[in-house]
């Protein structure tokens, strides 16, 4: 009976359907693919930036891939949810059956793109990705914690492949923020959930972690992830025993009480429940919005400083390269 049900959806079925199932929107997370070159001084290049591109061009691909299979398994567990349920599987639009098979072209163009056009290392992290999402969405998603370590080990080889990209070494810190950060966003998620769907049967029934997930301890774990988040940011700007840094990333200090709001703002609408996870808050939350620009724009004018006074002929106003260890000592 479902399946003369999924057919006949399946022949109404609209383009908006198709990409409704890749989740376009959620592209947004990949930007982190360019931290790696921002922080390397390397988009100032055009040949950088287009690889940096093809690394981001490549996990959209994988990761819609992802969200393609992820669907065709959860569908009946989607439909019980207050805003998943219209999604193209859960909602009976496309069966699951086209949506591995659409999953399996996306995996393969993501990993012939940067096969083609960057490294084999871009390759070979993207491959480790898709295969940890898989695994996560086949069974360690059910696993209470290690579902959000899992996430946000995503966020850091996303990190990694774009530094990758453009063969810059990723530091240990930008490593360290990526993915302290991306913890702290995945329990907020948790968080944002339960309160969407309100009580724990129901939330159990749509992720079975959400049973453990209990909010007394999603809130000891979002204040706790968010407290090592900050620290981490803070130590990587204090840190003065390594002089690779090409930019005078100290003065990314001063930039303090926009990532605190940030954090704190994040963390109160995860509570509210106004919003289904980070991508909605990130994208529609105009102060969350405001934020974020203001400061990767005061970031970028401090990493790039020293290029552009140059290049503007004002060499006077250059800060010279970050002090080594033993010019502080």
């Amino acid at each position: 009976m479902d399946t003369t049900v999924n057919k006949t959806s399946q022949h109404s079925a609209s383009l908006r359907d198709y990409i409704a199932l890749l989740r376009p929107h959620q592209w947004v997370k990949n930007i982190v693919v360019f931290a790696g070159p921002a922080a390397g001084l390397t988009l100032s290049s055009p040949e950088s930036v287009f690889q940096a591109c093809i690394a981001f061009a490549s996990f959209c691909f994988a990761a819609s891939a992802i969200y393609a299979i992820n669907d065709a398994i959860d569908h009946k567990a989607d439909a019980l949810h207050p805003t998943k349920r219209n999604r193209p599987i859960a909602s009976g639009v496309l069966s699951p059956s086209t949506a591995v098979v659409i999953a399996i072209f996306l995996v393969a163009m993501a990993l012939i793109l940067p096969t083609a056009f960057t490294n084999k290392k871009v390759t070979i992290i993207l491959a480790i990705y898709f295969v940890t999402m898989l695994a996560y969405s086949l069974a360690l998603k059910e696993r209470i914690i290690l579902d959000v370590i899992l996430l946000a080990s995503g966020f850091v080889m996303r990190a990694l492949a774009g530094a990758a990209a453009v063969n810059v070494v990723a530091s240990e810190w930008l490593i360290a923020c990526v993915f302290t950060l991306c913890m702290f966003f995945g329990f907020g998620k948790r968080r944002c959930e339960i309160v969407m769907i309100g009580d724990a049967e129901s939330a159990g029934h749509h992720r079975k972690t959400l049973l453990r997930y209990t909010p007394e301890l999603l809130n000891h774990l979002i204040t706790v992830s968010a407290a090592v988040a900050i620290m981490t940011f803070l130590l990587y700007t204090m840190d003065s025993t390594q002089s690779d840094s090409p930019f005078r990333k100290e003065y990314l200090f001063y930039t303090l009480p926009i990532v605190v709001y940030g954090i704190f703002r994040y963390a109160m609408l995860s509570e509210m429940g106004i919003y289904s996870g980070p991508t909605e808050i990130i994208l529609k939350d105009k102060m969350m919005v405001a934020s974020i620009i203001i400061w990767g724009v005061v970031a970028l004018a401090i990493a790039y400083h020293d290029p552009l006074a140059q290049s503007m002929g004002f060499e006077d106003w250059t800060w010279g390269p970050a002090a080594s260890p033993a010019e502080v000592q």
